[in-house]
């Protein structure tokens, strides 16, 4: 009677608890309050670095927790030869990556530091998988070593924002940005074999450790191959044995992490559930010895879990967004030309869905700036976005094509007289407000953002703005207009996107639609 009451969240929350108690593993509880000093010290450790600050009736500036883990180092008592294993169940409160809002946030995660051997890290594993076959449902747990990452970025020579932008691409599986920033800053192509071998690595961790051995790895890497076979052997002969697949596109901290990471993923769930690794740099940077691995269960995504019919009727699809306009036609073209043609799409009438159950294609029509939000919150599969959307918003899907289509460029244009006056903030009219913050940054121009959604050539006419950050395709609106380009911020084109969760449970279906239309371009 009890549990019918319960929603999906609190009931995992009981079971993870009996668990973890199962496991020999301890409660710990804390307050809402921590000194922010702690925070502030740690920021990049923190999945949003704004927390939300107090100052006490004593005059010490306080914070709302926005993290466990921290808390755990701080308060742990570890001896010689000792282990700590902690369990919690927590609320935290941080910047939410979906609503860009403060959100009160409910995890569930468990703690193990100190004396730690490879067992103990396995079975932190272990109870990660058996955490996730605990919210029902079929599920996968993504495993990468930061070991590995960070033998590739040393291999291949790069540092700072190089290694920031690599970063990126290859935690959106995204090969051809790989390529365009290894050609753009010179890195030879031994020397970042690793690198890309990382970015394509798909399947067990057997499968991957023994391609990865075929290669001339340094020691470290080599270390970090031993650790995940040494893992793969504790996880054989399990019930979970085929939930675990290896994606090197978990790229966390490399200041904090230093060995297996993983994160867990249920079918029908577009976010990340479980998150977790080993963080030994985190506890060495507060001052503590030994080994450290850990996860949380992020419980307020189940509450989009969908119900066992719904996920079963819609695995027979892929689920594809198609951008209304010339772009839509010309991309759905290509997925015609790959083999996933859909007849009834160029029926007449207002339908948006459309279904050709024999090739296993689902496409349906949105606004092209909606596109990477219907993927990224999981009601498509897959969808063809501009680059520009994906700059803009950031959202958190892997990038797997560049279709060569809907090319064009991203410009800073302004009236042929106009001259910089460096001395004068810039006035900057944009729709494109972050790529126009990131650019002038970079370039260290102090500028006056002015957001306009539409006719933003007029801007500088009427002395609303000095320049404007525009895309640009033949450039005859900004000479009928008396503007021209004054730099050239970076190229455009359509990419095709996947979302992360549906890219685990449909893997292979995913990869040969990918592959196929990539044959498709010219």
């Amino acid at each position: 009677m009890i549990e019918n009451v319960l929603k999906p969240e609190e009931r995992a929350a009981f079971a993870l608890r009996a668990l973890f108690e199962k496991k020999g593993y301890s409660a710990f509880r804390m307050s809402r309050f921590e000194e922010y000093d702690l925070y502030g010290r740690n920021k990049d450790f923190l999945v949003s670095d704004s927390v939300i600050t107090f100052t006490d009736t004593d005059g010490r500036l306080m914070a709302l927790k926005p993290d466990v883990t921290l808390s755990i180092i701080k308060n742990a008592k570890i001896g010689s030869g000792e282990k700590v294993k902690a369990y919690y169940n927590e609320n935290v409160y941080r910047v939410s990556p979906r609503t860009r809002r403060f959100s009160e946030i409910m995890q569930a995660g468990l703690e193990c530091i100190g004396n730690l051997v490879s067992a103990d890290i396995a079975e932190v594993v272990l109870i990660a998988l058996e955490s996730l076959s605990l919210l029902g449902g079929n599920f996968a747990l993504s495993v990468s070593h930061m070991g590995l990452i960070a033998s590739a970025f040393e291999a291949a020579g790069v540092s700072g924002n190089v290694e920031k932008e690599i970063a990126a691409a290859l935690g959106s599986k995204s090969i051809h940005e790989l390529e365009r920033l290894s050609a753009a800053n010179g890195l030879e192509k031994k020397k970042t074999a690793l690198l890309f071998s990382l970015a394509t690595a798909s399947g067990s961790i057997n499968d991957v450790t023994k391609k990865l051995r075929a290669l001339d790895l340094e020691a470290d890497a080599l270390t970090a191959v031993d650790e995940l076979e040494e893992l793969a052997e504790s996880i054989k002969g399990t019930p979970f044995e085929k939930n675990v697949v290896v994606d090197f596109s978990s790229v966390n901290d490399m200041n904090y992490y230093n060995g297996i990471v993983f994160s867990g993923h249920l079918e029908g769930v577009p976010d990340i559930v479980l998150s977790g690794g080993s963080y030994d740099k985190l506890l060495h940077r507060m001052s503590k010895s030994g080994k450290a691995i850990g996860f949380a269960v992020y419980l307020d995504a189940l509450e989009s879990a969908p119900d066992e019919n719904e996920t079963e009727a819609d695995d027979d699809f892929i689920n594809i967004a198609l951008p209304k306009g010339r772009l839509g036609e010309k991309v759905y073209s290509m997925f015609a030309e790959a083999g996933y043609d859909c007849p009834s799409i160029h029926e007449p009438g207002r339908k948006l869905i459309f279904e050709n159950a024999e090739k296993g294609v689902r496409y349906f029509w949105v606004k092209p700036s909606d596109v990477a939000i219907y993927v990224e919150r999981g009601a498509a599969d897959v969808g063809v976005a501009g680059k520009d959307i994906l700059l803009e918003y950031s959202p958190d899907v892997f990038e797997l094509a560049d279709m060569d289509v809907g090319k064009c460029r991203m410009c800073v244009a302004a009236p042929k007289n106009f001259s910089d006056d460096s001395e004068k903030t810039l006035k900057v009219a944009t729709k494109f407000v972050n790529i126009a913050k990131r650019y002038y940054t970079s370039i260290g121009r102090e500028i006056d953002i002015i957001k306009l959604n539409g006719s933003i050539e007029i801007a500088p006419i009427l002395t609303l703005s000095d320049v404007i950050v525009d895309i640009v395709e033949t450039g005859t609106t900004l000479r009928e207009n008396d503007l021209e380009v004054k730099a050239n911020i970076l190229p455009i084109s359509a990419r095709l996107i996947a979302n992360k969760t549906s890219f685990k449970f449909k893997t292979e279906r995913i990869e040969k639609l990918a592959e196929s239309i990539s044959k498709t371009i010219v």
